[in-house]
């Protein structure tokens, strides 16, 4: 398999499931802004419009789901963020009201690390 810039915990995997379930298809944006924006907000797809201003970073392949679940990040943060791989997970607490998963007692996470030279090459 190729170099991904983003991936999930087996945690946020499930928890997608289950909200793909309750909810329908999904989608993540990643803003940068503050309070909450360095954690990855979760949505109905197309509830959160997306555009020019933003960059698709992966569309998510998750076991059990029937369509990719998009993952978008603000442009200006990702010019911040390009040489960075995404992991998705999920830890007890209260997240955003805005995102799916409140509700829920839980909160979606970034965790990060640089991409290798081999992934950036791979991504371009």
């Amino acid at each position: 398999m190729g170099a991904t810039r983003v991936d999930v915990t087996p945690a946020a995997a499930d928890m997608m499931r289950q909200l793909r379930g309750q909810h329908g298809p999904l989608m993540f944006h990643q803003s940068g802004g503050c309070c909450d924006g360095s954690s990855p907000m979760c949505y109905l797809e197309g509830e959160f419009r997306t555009g020019g201003s933003d960059v698709l970073l992966q569309s998510l392949a998750i076991e059990g789901v029937p369509e990719p679940i998009t993952f978008w990040m603000s442009a200006s943060q990702f010019e911040l963020w390009k040489h960075t791989h995404l992991t998705v997970d999920v830890v007890p607490g209260r997240g955003s009201g805005f995102s799916l998963e409140a509700p829920e007692g839980v909160r979606f996470l970034i965790r990060s690390r640089l991409l290798t030279t081999q992934e950036l090459e791979e991504l371009g």
